[in-house]
């Protein structure tokens, strides 16, 4: 467990690093574009997730055919 919180560590360190030095752009917007950097792949997922929600509202097909799936794995899990 520590070796994947060193490669976490090691990982962000190195993208900060990265950042300050390609950015193009002022100090202030460089250090903290390299601090946030990580909030990329959480703001995709969540992207994913509302266009998930999205699609089994505007096609109820979908929709239906998802809550059956959840409905089944529960019955079977259970």
């Amino acid at each position: 467990m520590d070796s994947l919180w060193a490669l976490s560590a090691a990982l962000y360190v190195a993208g900060v690093t990265w950042g300050l030095i390609v950015i193009d752009a002022r100090p202030a917007a460089r250090i903290g574009l390299a601090l946030l950097w990580p909030i990329g792949p959480l703001a995709f997922a969540l992207t994913l997730t509302v266009l998930l929600a999205a699609s089994l509202i505007a096609y109820p097909a979908i929709g239906v055919s998802v809550v059956v799936a959840v409905c089944v794995m529960w019955w079977a899990l259970t």
